[in-house]
């Protein structure tokens, strides 16, 4: 198998994402994983491990839209937006929620929008991340980040308890998305449950349990190369003087029918480069020798 290759993993709740990825190494018997995005422990779901050189195309990976199912409770407000963290709010207005008003509010939070991330998050304030200074008992005020909600609709309404399933941009906090649908209800909420079912065209069916990380076979059948886990990404197929050129660090004139932004190069079924396409040349950003 080649060295370089992107692994869909489907987390268990309980492990932390690095503790896939550790298993994995083992597993793998390499050191150089990665993955493209992480899951709370309480969250299951899909994990793209990227594993090799493969770990040098994770951001073009991370940057996709991602798809989650999950449950929010009505009714009470966590420290972390979820339900590892402790109460600090209840209230008795879920009880006058509808089914109509569930979606009503989902209807309206669909679009672009600005969210403020959980207190409880990975975000930096002056150089520190947010949880280090909410774990010391300091008041974190994140400022709110562009976010996308492509998709969002009900699975089921039992109050006070809400199924649904979004589909958003990355960066979007699905813990910060039940806090907020739970305000537009006029109640409290947090998040109880998470499951990731797809990251851009990856679906969590086809991915691997941990348990089969050791099984060589399984893994094989499984792993995609760097070209074809970037397959969101448009392909320019570059002939053998081209690919040199490329490999040099030589801009190519842009290609016909392909805009502008990211795009894949290849030749003979391998990823060469992602480059940028501009209006007057194609120019390598990364470059692969596998």
């Amino acid at each position: 198998m080649t060295p370089a290759y992107v692994l869909p993993v489907d987390k268990p709740s309980g492990p932390t994402s690095h503790d896939v990825v550790g298993l994995a190494r083992r597993a793998l018997g390499t050191r150089r994983i990665g993955h493209t995005g992480t899951l709370d422990p309480f969250a299951s779901g899909l994990l793209l491990l990227c594993v090799g050189g493969a770990t040098r195309i994770a951001e073009y990976l991370s940057a996709q839209d991602k798809t989650y199912e999950a449950t929010l409770e009505l009714g009470r407000a966590t420290d972390t937006d979820d339900r590892m963290g402790q109460i600090r709010a209840q209230d008795d207005a879920w009880r006058a929620v509808t089914d109509a008003d569930v979606v009503g509010v989902l209807t309206g939070f669909q679009g672009a929008q600005l969210q403020t991330p959980p207190p409880y998050s990975a975000k930096k304030v002056a150089g520190e991340r947010a949880y280090d200074r909410a774990r010391r008992g300091e008041t974190v005020a994140l400022e709110a980040v562009p976010v996308d909600i492509h998709a969002l609709e009900a699975l089921a309404f039992a109050p006070p308890r809400l199924d649904f399933r979004v589909t958003c941009s990355s960066g979007t906090y699905v813990r910060a998305l039940a806090r907020d649908i739970g305000a537009a209800l006029g109640t409290s909420a947090h998040l109880t449950e998470l499951r990731r079912t797809a990251v851009g065209r990856f679906r969590v069916e086809e991915a691997l349990v941990p348990e089969a990380l050791g099984d060589a076979e399984r893994v094989r059948a499984t792993a995609l190369s760097p070209l074809h886990a970037l397959g969101h990404l448009p392909r320019v197929a570059l002939q053998a003087d081209e690919v040199r050129r490329i490999r040099h660090g030589q801009a190519l004139p842009p290609p016909s029918g392909v805009g502008a932004g990211v795009c894949a190069l290849s030749h003979e079924d391998e990823l060469v480069a992602v480059a940028e396409v501009g209006p007057d040349a194609l120019r390598p950003r990364k470059v692969f020798a596998w």
